[in-house]
């Protein structure tokens, strides 16, 4: 059960996420899913462009995940000054709030004794036994999914999934694969697609609160993925200690 005997490092809650195999990657069912929300009237604006991307998160495959650590939420300004006491954000109104890194991310990644999740871990644990576009179910997820801010423990623990962990999707988190667009070739276990480049993230839908009518729900989705381009959330991973 989630919280049960939860790791802490410094003042980070890790959640141990079982492991087990998945589909991972946009489904047609979930492709259908979304057009259905077209066809219900819930788009703000136009889903061509998300349905055109689609093949950057295809092919769907069975990836196996192993057992591991991962952070319970994004890191929090607080989180982050542990490791930098130097660090201000220009985005959070709060030290409990999601700590967004641009110059200050690779002093942080340096210093994390900690990695970044694989892009498998990533979804995997977003998805926490689901194949539906959110944990939450086929429905148009909204501002209520959103969680941007740890400092409300009933909130936050009222925004766990199935495997205790909180904001998946919320803001955008960088993982450690490379951004490689599609799936062609990737491999069928959790480990990470390295090379040079840019590194791919996930989820981002409170990055652009308020919304303005553009479809941001769209990135609240397990499946969602991008190319990392300028400020990110770091939600830290690790491999299980020994027994």
């Amino acid at each position: 059960m989630p919280g049960i005997g939860t790791p802490r490092v410094g003042s980070t809650v890790f959640r141990e996420v079982p492991g087990g195999a998945f589909r991972m990657g946009l489904s047609e069912a979930e492709l259908d899913a979304v057009r259905a929300i077209e066809r219900s009237g819930g788009v703000e604006d136009t889903i061509d462009p998300f349905l055109t991307g689609a093949t950057d998160a295809q092919p769907v495959r069975e990836v196996h995940v192993e057992s591991f650590l991962l952070a319970r939420h994004p890191l929090t300004v607080a989180q982050v000054q542990y490791w930098l006491p130097e660090y201000e954000d220009d985005y959070a109104e709060a030290d409990t709030g999601t700590a967004r890194l641009e110059g200050d991310l690779e002093d942080l990644l340096k210093l994390l004794p900690f990695d970044l999740p694989s892009e498998a871990q990533w979804e995997y644990a977003a998805r926490a036994g689901t194949t539906t576009l959110t944990f939450h179910g086929d429905g148009k997820p909204d501002e209520d999914q959103l969680l941007d801010d740890f400092g409300d423990e009933t909130r936050t623990a009222a925004g766990e999934n199935a495997f205790g962990l909180a904001a998946m999707g919320s803001a955008n988190e960088l993982c450690a694969d490379v951004w490689i667009p599609g799936f062609d070739g990737a491999p069928s276990n959790a480990r990470p697609r390295t090379g040079d480049g840019p590194r791919t993230v996930r989820g981002g839908a409170a990055d652009l609160y308020p919304w303005q009518g553009c479809d941001e729900w769209l990135l609240l989705l397990s499946a969602t993925r991008y190319e990392h381009a300028d400020f990110t959330a770091v939600r830290p991973a690790a491999p299980l200690p020994p027994h």
